[in-house]
């Protein structure tokens, strides 16, 4: 959600420039700012931490100039309102459709060679998410590999020449929907563009090209006693991570910000990004407990943050969780609410901060406090973690996962979580809660049976109530997940359509002929 945070930060206040906008030799733009932290109620609104620019190949020919005069009828009359417009149940979506031109296959295939294709297995393929429960009707007409900015920047001129929508691929991990064609199209996979293309230790930052995932870049990095701190899902590129501004376990320490942050590819195409760097830590202690009470483990979760402790993370597990997790991995852990945290720093101030949390979970009919330090043990913890989804998969093997994410400010995340969890409790469908407890998001996976109507529809209603609780907390309906199509229907309530308008003017201006990712992001119902 950075897209509208950016704008009507920017807009409404000009002292954020840091720097001035940078050029490439090929005359794309790159965007630098800064501005400060907010919390969580104010997460949409405004700014965060990063200072992270971008080269993007736009459709307007390189140009970031805005023009917020209006378009006459710029809107999605194409798009179903029933999906993505407000308050919309559809999981399907579906947009008009046209030929693709042969003119512009055969551009494409001047330029790309064999980095193409036509191929209807890799179109399905790159046109069914992995992780998500939304489809498409459509698939994409072709799937392109570029391999440099400027074939990136050609696909997009040819594209925009033709007015043929363009859909761009990372790691295909998102959530809600982001990668769908629903109007076909140009998929730009960047999975050939993985390239490190500096590093500045001393500088403490690299410049990359977007399809190199998070993992391999750390690897990269880990030599120089350097690493990139935000850790989403396992397959997660850089370019991906940027479009969608997620966050991840690390999220309570670091995150994302900027214009193009969040925007999801509706506003241009990332093909190169610099990013901030941090320091290895010297030392670090991971820590584990449990509680009877869901509401216990959330409000230690809060008393750690406001102790001012100097924790990294604080991942929140509900007991259904735990149990996937004994199921999967033959583990034998207790079946309860847990609590997982990550102090760094000094051998001695790890050390100091975990003894200081342990009497924080003492206070709060917190049990079995326990603490490793060496790289095995520490590992083997988090993998309990990272591997939850894939945990819930062997509990239900034939089931869907409707995984979704809200954030509430942290004064209110034990109140929501556990109003939540009593309807998730309540219902006959299986779900799991966890949490990045330590900056108010959390996430629930509720796994269904698709070929039982009633039980997908089962899984929708709490994924409304989850986000209508958290909008009734002052929250935002999409934590790290971003938009796409699965959370267009809650913005309305959220944002109000004057900043929705907003919004759409300014793609308007950046994106005169609606090719880049459309049907995302900005409601159907949503014209100027």
């Amino acid at each position: 959600m950075g897209f509208l945070s950016a704008w009507l930060s920017r807009f409404a206040s000009r002292p954020f420039l840091h720097g001035a906008a940078r050029t490439s030799a090929s005359a794309s733009p790159a965007i630098t700012a800064l501005a400060p932290r907010c919390d969580a109620k104010e997460r949409l609104l405004s700014w965060t931490r990063s200072l992270i620019p971008l080269a993007v190949a736009a459709a307007s020919a390189g140009a970031l100039a805005f023009d917020l005069r209006p378009h006459p009828s710029f809107c999605d009359p194409a798009l179903d309102h029933r999906i993505g417009g407000k308050e919309s149940t559809e999981l399907v979506v579906q947009g008009s459709r046209k030929e693709l031109p042969k003119e512009l296959i055969e551009e494409l295939r001047s330029f790309l060679q064999g980095n193409m294709t036509l191929d209807y297995d890799e179109r399905f393929y790159h046109g069914k998410p992995q992780n998500s429960f939304h489809t498409a009707v459509n698939v994409p007409d072709i799937v392109v590999y570029p391999r440099s900015h400027d074939d990136v920047q050609k696909i997009v001129t040819s594209c925009n020449k033709y007015k043929v929508p363009i859909v761009p691929y990372g790691g295909a991990t998102s959530i809600e929907g982001h990668t769908l064609a629903p109007y076909a199209g140009v998929c730009i996979d960047m999975s050939l563009m993985k390239k490190v293309k500096s590093l500045h230790v001393e500088d403490m930052d690299v410049v990359v090209e977007p399809g190199i995932g998070w993992i391999e870049l750390n690897e990269y990095l880990k030599p120089y006693g350097l690493f990139f701190p935000l850790d989403p899902g396992p397959g997660a590129t850089i370019g991906g991570m940027c479009a969608t501004r997620c966050s991840g376990s690390l999220a309570v320490r670091y995150d994302l910000a900027r214009l193009l942050i969040g925007s999801e590819g509706t506003l241009g195409v990332i093909t190169e990004v610099t990013l901030r760097l941090q320091k290895l830590p010297q030392h670090s202690v991971v820590a584990m407990c449990n509680f009877c009470m869901i509401k216990d483990a959330a409000d230690v979760a809060i008393a750690t943050m406001l102790s001012g402790i100097q924790v990294s993370r604080v991942e929140l597990l509900d007991e259904v969780q735990v149990k996937a997790i004994n199921v999967a991995n033959g583990k034998n852990l207790p079946e309860v609410p847990t609590l997982m945290f990550e102090f760094i720093g000094t051998e001695a101030y790890a050390r100091e901060q975990t003894l200081l949390v342990q009497k924080i979970v003492s206070e709060h009919n917190g049990s079995d406090f326990i603490f490793v330090e060496t790289a095995d043990d520490k590992k083997e913890l988090w993998k309990i973690r990272k591997e939850a989804l894939w945990a819930c998969f062997a509990m239900a093997p034939d089931f869907e996962a409707m995984i979704t994410d809200v954030c509430v400010p942290l004064s209110r995340l034990a109140e929501c979580i556990s109003k939540s969890k009593q309807e998730l409790d309540a219902s006959p469908l299986l779900c799991t809660v966890i949490a990045h407890a330590g900056d108010g998001n959390f996430h629930t996976i509720i796994l269904f049976d698709p070929n039982q109507k009633e039980q997908r529809q089962e899984a929708e209603r709490l994924n409304h109530f989850m986000v209508h609780t958290a909008l009734s907390m002052e929250g935002t309906c999409t934590g790290e997940h971003g938009v796409g199509t699965g959370k267009m229907k809650y913005l309305e309530e959220e944002l109000g359509i004057g900043a929705l308008t907003t919004m759409k003017r300014i793609k308007a201006a950046l994106d005169p002929n609606n090719i880049m990712n459309p049907g995302k992001l900005i409601p159907p119902h949503v014209c100027i």
